[in-house]
């Protein structure tokens, strides 16, 4: 009932100052919205279409200004149709989905399988290169697979499950700190690192930047998000095992059965097949263009390019697409919530929120609010149990504040907020899609996470304030 309540109490309350009341109405059942994203009483794709819906059907109410209503001609059935659907025409949703059939194509191929494997014979000896492995084994499938869920969750995780049974580290049983715990903190916190590295390894990432390019109109490419994070990723990327061996140590130090284990397993897979060859092939082509295609071949239509050739190669078949339910799921998700987001622009919300914040931002410094800004919208994550959630309601909210500073580099602002929806996952245990896999292996006790997950989550903070925003002033 939370989402409701808070609907209707908002709509109720008269209109601010300055903003139309049809304006204030939609904000409130945006909120609602944002409300059972937060809690989640219903999956999240049928909240947004729930959303949509119900702005559409009260569109007289709710999404057009008396002006609008009054001018000859205008349908507001039809205008409010078109708005609600013009999501699923917007090209980055598009792109997520086929990214996500990238993610596919690895599972069935068993190319995944293959590199987390190739790396755990080649560094698992020791137990803190055993780390490394798992850590590059995750960076590995990064660029290609926009959910950490599928990448961390569903290829890193099942391979490391079976390694600390090898050592007689056993779940829920003190031995887990043997050589478990250390390998399950090492997979969560790289993968929190890898999606922020690549804009196509989160799939918030790409919903942030349509949410950005409507609130602000600004624009960020995939190679500008990769340098913008680089130096940043690369620094914690390399220290996250050495971290772990520190803060969180396992009492096993040399892992021979390690790679023997990794061995037999490369064994049963046998040499490359056809379809990893092609997969692989595929996956760097779109890499490549994505980089240096621009402007030339957009990047969707590489995505959809490749999605195809994937289906017509036999690397996975159409029912597999059909089937792929987080996939479908994702593009409706996605689709309405990036219609909401461009309902407040459309209303003048944003615009109105700007103008009134104004004359509290514009105070300080403008490098001092960005990383006030940017200091807020990380912390703000412990109350939300998902990115996407998290993305739709407080972005908007953090670069129209933003933008209301004079001196405000929105650029830098931009990629600011958004680099950090990957690091902020190691927060808590609900805080990005793969948590609760390892909250629930056993491997990591409820008290370790809840102080590890801090004490990641400063380092990764610090690090970012440190290095990433005086890189990003640089180079923007």
């Amino acid at each position: 009932m939370a989402p409701v309540a808070v609907a209707l109490v908002l709509a109720l309350i008269p209109a601010p100052e300055g903003l139309d009341p049809y304006a204030w109405r939609y904000f409130a059942i945006f909120s609602g919205v944002v409300v059972a994203l937060i809690f989640e009483p219903i999956p999240g794709a049928l909240i947004g279409m729930i959303g949509v819906t119900l702005i559409a059907l009260l569109s007289p109410w709710a999404l057009y200004s008396p002006e609008e209503l009054a001018e000859p001609g205008f349908n507001p059935s039809s205008a409010s149709l078109s708005w609600a659907l013009s999501g699923f025409s917007n090209g980055t949703v598009w792109l997520i989905f086929a990214a996500f059939m990238f993610a596919l194509g690895y599972d069935r191929s068993g190319l995944g399988r293959r590199l987390a494997l190739l790396l755990v014979k080649a560094m698992g000896r020791r137990t803190l290169t055993l780390g490394y492995a798992v850590a590059l084994a995750d960076l590995a499938l990064a660029p290609f697979t926009p959910s950490s869920t599928a990448r961390s969750g569903g290829t890193i995780f099942p391979i490391i499950r079976n390694l600390p049974p090898l050592y007689d580290s056993l779940p829920n049983d003190p031995s887990s700190r043997r050589i478990g715990g250390y390998v399950m903190w090492t997979a969560l916190a790289a993968t929190c690192v890898t999606s922020s590295m690549f804009l196509t390894a989160l799939a918030p990432n790409l919903l942030a930047l349509e949410l950005a390019e409507r609130t602000v109109k600004t624009s960020i490419s995939w190679i500008e998000w990769f340098v913008a994070f680089a130096p940043v990723g690369i620094v914690l990327l390399a220290a996250v095992p050495f971290l772990t061996w520190k803060l969180y140590p396992p009492e096993v130090k040399e892992a021979p059965q390690v790679v023997e284990w990794a061995g037999n397993e490369l064994t049963k897979l046998g040499g490359l097949t056809r379809k990893e060859y092609l997969l692989g092939f595929l996956v760097m082509a779109a890499l490549g263009f994505w980089i240096f295609g621009e402007p030339q071949f957009n990047s969707t239509t590489v995505a959809l390019a490749v999605l195809c050739a994937i289906v017509l190669t036999g690397i996975v078949t159409w029912d597999d697409v059909l089937s792929n339910k987080q996939a479908w799921s994702t593009l409706v998700w996605f689709a309405t919530l990036v219609a909401l987001a461009g309902g407040l622009t459309k209303v003048g919300f944003v615009e109105w929120f700007a103008e009134s914040a104004g004359h509290h931002v514009d105070k300080v410094p403008a490098n001092v609010a960005l990383v006030g800004l940017v200091v807020i919208f990380y912390l703000s994550h412990y109350v939300f149990a998902s990115v996407t959630a998290h993305a739709t309601a407080m972005l908007p909210v953090m670069l129209t504040l933003g933008s209301a500073h004079p001196d405000m580099n929105m650029k830098a602002l931009t990629l600011s907020l958004v680099l950090t929806l990957g690091i902020m996952g190691v927060l808590t245990p609900y805080a990005t899609g793969p948590s609760p896999v390892y909250y629930g292996s056993g491997y990591i006790p409820p008290n370790d996470y809840w102080r590890l997950g801090p004490i990641f989550g400063f380092v990764f903070l610090l690090a970012f304030l440190a290095i990433g925003i005086p890189w990003i002033l640089l180079i923007t």
